[in-house]
């Protein structure tokens, strides 16, 4: 998908969503079966529910994969079960040597056909530009997270600089805003805005906001650039809002809400 493609989606929809299908299968709701084929109905009932709402699924791989064989099926099926109105994201968060990751590019961006895949920089270009060989694929480069370990490395200062400074600065040369995003957790407002200084063009894809404490409001106020520029994922907020037979009702309520509130800030930016 081309970035033309994904910004006018997000004018289609009124709506720069990305729902997280972070199925544990353990969570099922009542009514179905704690098995494949209940992670697959499970994730049917929620894409049906909030397609129109949202501009992009994030299919945390690892809630698949810890499932075998079976889950990987699972993980193809939803992936097929997505609508091509809708940007798709294997948050897989790879990055290994460049033979490697040639091989997770080809799985994720070629045979499974995601439009992107989540990428770890730790190990330097040559581990990252595999991702970047295919024609309207994306690397989503983890840059500044929310998780409270980011603590332990992101903001080490290096000449006068934290961490993640030199890591947005260095890798926003191996791409462009075309092929590169970054994800930028929510829950830290204003370091929104100090990334979006440094890529000033990019798309951020942005977890943090709901549950997790971070701020629609923020992360528009800081974020938000002339194509929008953001993507931002809510996961339990939405699949998990119902343990009973009504998850997929009170799913697209949980989804109607944020995109309302999408579509004022889209609104208020004379965003159409």
């Amino acid at each position: 998908m081309t970035r033309a493609e994904l910004v006018n989606i997000i004018k289609q929809k009124q709506s720069f969503l990305c729902v997280g299908l972070d199925t544990d299968i353990e969570k099922l709701p009542e009514g179905l079966p704690k098995t494949v084929e209940g992670v697959i109905a499970f994730n049917k009932a929620i894409i049906e529910a909030t397609h129109d709402l949202a501009a992009a699924y994030k299919i945390n791989t690892a809630f698949y994969e810890c499932l075998g064989v079976e889950g990987w099926k699972a993980m193809e099926e939803t992936l097929k079960l997505i609508p091509a109105d809708c940007f798709t994201i294997a948050d897989a968060k790879r990055g290994d040597i460049g033979n490697t990751s040639k091989m997770y590019a080809r799985a994720f961006l070629k045979n499974m056909d995601y439009h992107s895949i989540t990428v770890a920089p730790y190990m330097g270009e040559d581990s990252v530009k595999p991702f970047m060989e295919y024609d309207d694929k994306w690397v989503i480069l983890l840059a500044l997270t929310s998780n409270a370990g980011s603590l332990d490395f992101q903001f080490l200062e290096s000449d006068s600089k934290p961490l993640f400074n030199h890591v947005l600065e260095k890798s926003s040369q191996w791409g462009t805003p075309e092929n590169l995003m970054y994800v930028v957790g929510a829950t830290r407002g204003e370091m929104i805005g100090e990334v979006r200084k440094i890529v000033p063009d990019h798309f951020f894809l942005v977890p943090g906001v709901g549950k997790q404490g971070g701020s629609l409001e923020d992360v528009v106020n800081y974020g938000f650039n002339d194509d929008c520029g953001l993507l931002v994922n809510s996961s339990r907020g939405i699949i998990y809002a119902s343990k009973g037979t009504d998850f997929a009702e009170k799913a697209r309520e949980a989804a109607q809400e944020l995109q309302k509130d999408m579509q004022k800030c889209l609104i208020d930016r004379n965003f159409r």
